[in-house]
């Protein structure tokens, strides 16, 4: 089924799972996220930056595409436009038919923020698209930027941010960062920060920079309230890593058959984290119309 995010992060924020969004740029890529979501009766997001859009996948692309791959399993696949920052970005994956956006102004002053959020979640709620937005700065793990705590999020200001900008789910900044940390280096979270503003605001929690925070800090993240957890360099890392190794086992293999190697590699990575955070199994389908068991 190809659905907006707000209704499976809904659930998972319920009953305290989170769902993996994983950034996707060409073909092979889509069909391992929907083929594990399909294997692990799970939902899932899958994300394309602007970044991504601009060079490998068009969104008047990539909509008819993964909606091919989505519309006949059993089991929930939204398309989430990934920290959209320009309006008319995100305002060409809304045209193209994605069923989610990001809104991203998490870089300015807070009443711009909330003006930015509000225009882009009035425009997209019109047409039945989730809106996420971010409050406080995840910024990028080669600077450092994860341990500034000045970029955390503020719980009073996330529950003025939410009443005013009405947004389906949040991103929130409580030490990870986008990225590749350095070498056996683990980030530390503020988890306090976390119960505190998931008992203030009571929705969907979001998780950016999760690649390289460690199984530990992934799964308490998920206990204490984070319902969408972003995931591209672990990925992509692991995708390479395995093509890398194939090519040097058999260096005159043919192109296609690479490419089955890295989509076979990924598919298994995302199973196994899609267990790591609680999602595989979540998704029941019923002939009578209930969809999560």
């Amino acid at each position: 089924m190809y659905v907006s995010m707000k209704e499976m992060l809904l659930h998972a924020s319920e009953h305290r799972y989170a769902v993996m969004a994983i950034n996707c740029v060409n073909l092979e890529q889509a069909k391992a996220i929907c083929y594990a979501a399909d294997a692990e009766a799970a939902p899932v997001i899958i994300n394309i930056s602007p970044r991504q859009m601009k060079a490998h996948a068009t969104p008047e692309v990539m909509v008819p595409l993964i909606r091919a791959l989505a519309e006949p399993l059993d089991v929930p696949v939204a398309l989430n436009l990934d920290h959209g920052a320009e309006f008319k970005d995100i305002t060409r994956c809304i045209r193209a038919g994605y069923s989610s956006v990001m809104v991203d102004a998490s870089q300015y002053d807070f009443e711009e923020n909330i003006r930015r959020t509000r225009l882009v979640t009035a425009l997209a709620h019109e047409r039945g698209i989730s809106v996420e937005a971010e409050l406080g700065h995840v910024g990028q793990a080669a600077a450092g930027d994860g341990q500034e705590a000045d970029f955390y999020t503020r719980v009073d200001k996330a529950v003025e941010f939410v009443e005013r900008t009405h947004c389906d789910a949040l991103a929130v900044a409580i030490g990870t960062a986008h990225g590749s940390y350095p070498d056996n280096y683990v980030p530390q979270l503020d988890f306090d920060r976390l119960a505190q503003l998931k008992e203030a605001l009571n929705m969907p929690l979001v998780l950016h920079g999760g690649s390289g925070a460690g199984e530990a800090n992934i799964r308490k993240a998920v206990a204490l309230g984070i319902n969408k957890i972003n995931v591209c360099t672990d990925l992509f890392r692991h995708q390479r890593a395995a093509m890398h190794k194939q090519l040097n086992t058999e260096p005159t293999i043919d192109y296609m058959d690479i490419q089955m190697h890295g989509m076979q590699a990924a598919c298994a990575f995302i199973r196994s984290y899609m267990h790591m955070i609680g999602s595989s199994g979540r998704y029941q389908f019923r002939h009578t119309g209930d969809a999560y068991d």
